[in-house]
């Protein structure tokens, strides 16, 4: 695994990059006085699914196991502190663990952490499926009608159950190694388009609808909650995940867990970590007013016990609001990386393509000390996600994924240039 590369070999490196056969495409941004340089290319895969099997866990809006791990071979050296302040599933802090690093994240969302710790310290499948055959399935109580739009109601039964049980092993403490990897799976595969969900035919596991929309779905397709058992699922799920966990090439995530720090609240505050512990950053911050929250997570903060309306998710919807509420998450971040570390912030065009949020990361960044040293534009081949939305390729930034690459140098500047 190559050691961490200096700054200036980063850039000649993006500058000549023709590892998919194209040659980068070099510009400059200005804003304001702040001048950096750009680059253009396909910078990683493409393919849908090339990472390790761990990361195969959906979410809204997550960016592809690549993109962490093309900073994090290149900025980041074996034992360093790899964070993400809006770790959503937890793809960078999993790609650095995989990697022989250290990882660690943050996220508002309580679930993000229910789906990150069960997989930087995966327990091993026997244990799994063991522990699945012992669980009881038997439920007697009410079933709501909003949920019988989705499931079968012996499924449903099975699901409340198996929440129940969750829930009372939660009141009692922290759930042990194996079920928190349960509980993992099953809100990972409560709904979706598949058989491979606990659902009838739905949107995609990572946006639940309404219950009324669902019933409207089901009206057009003329469909049914087919009934589905519970065990047979987390099952496959689990081996599924787990398939990779005895290759040569995964990390033994054993070895790094108790230095790989989760945590849930703001990234403005992220008070575990101490001044200049991280060696890399590599996040995707919220991206103005386009996620809901409480109308996309209805479902699994059901499974949870996690009321929606508690979570403080940042829904600005301007840009000028963007930046007043990254501002301070760009202070907390000179804070905790060291002298000579790295940030790369991904971003996208939003407002169908109108907004572009580099150019409103830049100043921000620089006024919190940090030296802006390049913006790469990942342009990419057509993906599934894109055809899911209706939308075409590098349009609306669905597949251009745009990073602001920053270091953290030892003078607190509010003006810098980009190759210094």
């Amino acid at each position: 695994m190559p050691a961490a590369t200096p700054t200036h070999d980063l850039l000649t490196e993006l500058r000549d990059f023709a590892a998919f056969g194209a040659k980068t495409l070099v510009g400059e941004l200005q804003v304001g006085e702040l001048r950096v340089p750009t680059f253009t290319n396909e910078f990683w895969t493409a393919a849908q699914r090339e990472g390790h099997s761990l990361h195969e866990v959906s979410y809204r809006a997550c960016f592809k196991p690549s993109l962490p791990a093309f900073f994090v071979t290149r900025l980041s050296k074996p034992g360093d502190l790899v964070y993400d302040p809006f770790m959503g599933r937890g793809t960078t802090p999993l790609e650095a663990v995989l990697r022989g690093r250290r990882g660690g994240g943050n996220d508002v969302n309580p679930l993000a952490t229910m789906l990150v710790r069960p997989r930087l310290v995966p327990p091993s499948l026997p244990a799994v499926l063991a522990r699945i055959d012992e669980i009881d399935l038997h439920y007697d109580g009410t079933l709501a009608d909003d949920l019988l739009v989705f499931f079968h109601p012996e499924t449903l039964r099975e699901l409340c159950a198996l929440r129940q049980q969750l829930l009372r092993a939660g009141e009692r403490g922290p759930l042990d190694p194996v079920l928190d990897w349960i509980r993992m799976v099953a809100v990972n595969r409560l709904t979706g388009h598949s058989p491979g969900f606990f659902s009838v035919y739905t949107m995609p596991p990572n946006q639940a609808v309404s219950a009324d929309a669902q019933r409207k779905i089901n009206q057009k397709r003329g469909q049914t909650p087919p009934r589905r058992c519970v065990r047979a699922i987390l099952k496959k799920k689990s081996k599924a995940l787990l398939a990779d966990c005895a290759s040569l090439w995964s990390h033994d995530p054993a070895a790094d867990a108790g230095n790989s720090p989760l945590s849930c609240g703001q990234a403005a505050s992220l008070v575990a970590l101490g001044g200049g512990s991280v060696t890399l950053v590599v996040t995707s911050p919220p991206f103005l007013d386009v996620v809901q929250y409480a109308d996309d997570n209805w479902l699994r903060c059901w499974f949870c016990g996690i009321d929606p309306a508690l979570v403080p998710m940042t829904m600005a919807r301007t840009v000028p609001a963007w930046q007043q509420a990254m501002a301070p998450v760009f202070a907390e971040l000179h804070r905790v990386v060291r002298v000579g570390g790295h940030v790369a912030f991904e971003v996208g065009e939003v407002k169908g393509g109108k907004v572009r949020l580099e150019e409103a990361v830049l100043p921000i960044a620089a006024a919190a000390g940090f030296t802006p040293l390049a913006v790469m534009i990942h342009a990419q081949q057509f993906t599934k996600t894109a055809n899911c939305w209706g939308i075409d390729n590098n349009r609306r930034g669905t597949n251009t994924n745009r990073i602001v690459v920053l270091r953290r140098d030892r003078a607190k500047q509010a003006r810098g240039s980009g190759a210094s």
